[in-house]
């Protein structure tokens, strides 16, 4: 397990149509504020705060094709050649992370090959290299280069 100590920051939070939303400064807009929503927020500002990824190589809820099924990865990051580097699976934190977040990450994998594999409830974070095709566990997310 990783242990996260995230920074302070000062999200900035709204009402819509009697829902809260918070603003996601990577996409640039408003999104519904959801249990899983602060999760990925909060990890975001990790990943650019404190590990220091460029926002401009982040990327977040983008869609893509899983099978035939249409899918939203969470968080990718992407190294200096614009290839994906890190894949995060964000979950909310009532949520257990357990094999089953893993493959689901594993499943996004597929379609974007990453070096890098994270899963985080925002309480607990796992993160593993995929070298020569096995996975090994991290102690620590990968630094930026």
């Amino acid at each position: 397990m990783i242990h996260i100590t995230y920074p302070d920051y000062a999200h900035a939070i709204r009402e819509e149509d009697g829902a809260p939303v918070i603003l996601d400064p990577v996409r640039r807009k408003w999104v519904r504020l959801t249990p899983e929503e602060w999760v990925r927020q909060n990890f975001l500002q990790y990943l650019l705060q404190v590990q220091g990824y460029p926002s401009s190589l982040v990327s977040v809820e983008k869609e893509i094709l899983v099978g035939e099924r249409r899918k939203r990865y969470d968080i990718v990051v992407f190294d200096r050649d614009t290839r994906p580097w890190l894949l995060v699976e964000c979950k909310e934190t009532s949520v257990a992370l357990g094999p089953d977040t893993l493959e689901q990450a594993l499943r996004y994998h597929i379609q974007v090959p990453v070096r890098y594999i994270a899963i985080t409830n925002g309480h607990y974070t796992y993160a593993w290299e995929k070298r020569e095709g096995r996975l090994s566990e991290m102690t620590a997310l990968p630094s930026w280069e």
